[in-house]
């Protein structure tokens, strides 16, 4: 059993933006460019949800990337990835698209149904310094393949990256050791979930089903639906005490506690380098 006897506390609460990106396509950025340095190594997260196909039908046409990695995980709908590196894969319920753009690459993401719900979200998760030009990589994770552990007290981990409960995850990664979780709470008030976190990691919750209490006693925060809860990091982990059929993501990562020198879909450490990655795009080659 986990036990967790500092838990970390809410340092802020955030609202994200509404926005549209791609050809249009409506959707929340909940970590925004403000963001970046406190939630190193994470650039961005967005959170689309809607049963209007006016919201995301026009999906993401062709663009490029360089220098991190894309998280894409759908809790419902159907969208076809194709990239440049000759790679293709429908990411589709409770699956998982994990794209590492590198040096660089063009990709497109569109939708593969006219009606129903569209829901998920895509994470940016920085590269180092060191690995920010190597080869372009891609893995499609079916939701067959995502890990799921249920703890004692009912609330099911599917365990997308990291450890949680003596399960390793779909994904690991040496330089950031991320951690990835949905929770799915159970249909019973006040239950807990409780998660080591690394001291060095930082960390957030983002509540997208019901509403949870973040820490213990009087020094539990509400965190309500569509809010996103920054973690500070002076605990040994976190304890959750959520509503009756709250579902929630816990992220969590280490920094690279390096400069950040972004333009659109190119990540880099510098503003040559940026310059340089416009320049190749330009001359095709990215793909």
């Amino acid at each position: 059993m986990t036990i967790i006897h500092h838990p970390r506390s809410v340092e802020r609460l955030i609202v994200g933006q509404e926005t549209q990106d791609g050809a249009g396509v409506r959707l929340t950025r909940v970590l925004s460019h403000d963001l970046q340095e406190r939630l190193d190594p994470f650039l961005m997260l967005d959170a689309f949800g809607s049963d209007n196909p006016g919201d995301y039908i026009a999906g993401f046409p062709n663009h490029p990337h360089r220098g991190f990695e894309t998280v894409t995980y759908m809790i419902a709908g159907r969208m076809r990835h194709k990239d440049s590196s000759g790679n293709e894969g429908l990411l589709q319920n409770g699956g998982v698209q994990w794209m590492t753009a590198g040096r660089g690459l063009t990709h497109s993401e569109m939708p593969e149904q006219e009606e129903g719900v569209m829901e998920g979200f895509q994470l940016w998760l920085n590269l180092p310094a060191k690995n920010k030009l190597c080869e372009p990589w891609y893995r499609d994770i079916q939701s067959e393949s995502i890990p799921e552990v249920t703890t004692d007290e009912g609330v099911l981990v599917r365990v997308i990256a990291g450890q949680s409960h003596n399960t390793a995850g779909a994904m690991q990664r040496e330089h950031t050791d991320p951690l990835y979780f949905d929770l799915h709470f159970p249909n019973a008030e006040d239950t807990v979930f409780e998660q080591p976190l690394p001291t060095l990691h930082n960390a957030f919750v983002y509540v997208y089903r019901g509403g949870l209490k973040v820490g213990q006693g009087n020094k539990a925060t509400d965190v309500p639906i569509k809010r996103m809860a920054v973690l500070t990091n002076d605990g040994d982990g976190v304890v959750l005490r959520a509503q009756a059929n709250t579902r929630a993501i816990l992220i969590a990562g280490k920094p690279l506690n390096e400069p950040i020198a972004q333009y659109g879909p190119f990540v880099m450490n510098t503003r040559e380098e940026l310059l340089q990655a416009v320049d190749d795009f330009r001359a095709g080659l990215m793909g």
